[in-house]
């Protein structure tokens, strides 16, 4: 009698353990919450590593997502949209440029992506190194009154800065450019990217741009297609253009004598948009040629180098991280 009553009570344990464990599993997967505090989170950096310099773009790829609706990166608080590739004869992945700004740390960061299908999304993680780079010290020496400005100067540099910033806040989702890029002008190199400044003996910000010395008047080109987001004529840049390319990935050209497009203007790879000038804050004649990716400022000549030569998607110079990679794939490189 007392062994069938022991039996009838393990039974109901036993119907109760069960019942516990689905209402466990039922319930972690309705709210993903964290069951067991303790657990420690999924390490960083677990699909592959990436390394480059202040200044550069690094090409990522996300491989074998055909069905994904969307993929976007974070990176430092900045969004990277990734595009689709199509390579005949090999799955469809995404491609994202991520910019390393002049003045990021250096360190070990993460880029997290989200690859979205539908209502379902899955979370890669990258390891990015973000290695310094060695910049120049320039000393120039320009006339005070470009140099230290008055009230009204300053109130129009702040006015023409909230201008850009305006007419740059919204990206275009659509990647508008195409095949390799093109150098805008001709010419020396008569200013480096990420330069340190000294003007008439006190230190100025980096210089973000290149710029390139040519004779007034010479032509200036779009390094690629895309969409004129603004033109300008302001204190600092003189005036200038800004190309949107989409994607958060913007050009611009300064000091122009010439602008030879208006806002809104469609443009293609090597279309002239201006000529050569010394308008605003310059010394003489040159193009500043500028890039933003993403909101990172970096050096326009790494344009030159990304894969995508002929309209053809990325090849073999991409890295394509796995799990199970330790070394860090080598970054586009900087000309120098």
């Amino acid at each position: 009698m007392m062994m069938t009553a022991l039996k009838r009570a393990h039974r109901r344990f036993a119907r109760l353990d069960r019942t516990l464990i689905m209402a466990v599993v039922l319930l972690s997967s309705v709210f993903p919450v964290e069951l067991f505090p303790n657990t420690p989170p999924a390490p960083k950096g677990l699909d592959g590593q990436y390394s480059g310099k202040q200044g550069q773009v690094l090409v990522v790829k996300v491989k074998g997502e055909e069905q994904a609706t969307e993929v976007k990166g974070t990176f430092l608080s900045r969004t990277i949209p990734f595009f689709r590739e199509f390579r005949p004869g090999e799955p469809a992945g995404y491609i994202g440029l991520l910019g390393i700004d002049m003045q990021d740390e250096p360190g070990t960061y993460e880029l997290a992506v989200e690859v979205k299908q539908g209502e379902q999304a899955k979370q890669l993680s990258f390891n990015v190194l973000v290695a310094k780079e060695k910049f120049a010290v320039e000393h120039l020496k320009l006339p005070k009154e470009k140099v230290d400005l008055d009230e009204k100067s300053v109130a129009r540099w702040k006015a023409e800065q909230q201008l850009v910033q305006q007419a740059l806040a919204e990206n275009s989702r659509l990647k508008l450019w195409h095949s390799n890029f093109v150098e805008p002008v001709s010419g020396k190199r008569t200013g480096i990217f990420g330069s340190v400044r000294i003007m008439n003996g006190k230190p100025r910000n980096p210089h973000n741009g290149e710029d390139i010395g040519a004779p007034m008047g010479a032509d200036v080109a779009a390094s690629n297609d895309g969409v004129v987001r603004l033109t300008v004529d302001h204190i600092f840049s003189g005036r200038g253009v800004y190309v949107d390319h989409g994607l958060g990935f913007y050009t611009m050209y300064f000091h122009l004598s010439d602008v030879l497009v208006k806002d809104g203007d469609l443009v293609t790879a090597g279309q002239i948009i201006g000529k050569v000038g010394a308008t605003g804050r310059a010394t003489g004649p040159h193009l500043h040629w500028g890039v933003k990716l993403n909101g990172a400022r970096v050096n326009p000549y790494t344009l030159l180098d990304l894969p995508f030569k002929n309209g053809s998607s990325p090849a073999n110079s991409i890295a394509t991280p796995k799990p199970e990679t330790t070394s860090a794939p080598e970054a586009v490189p900087v000309k120098q």
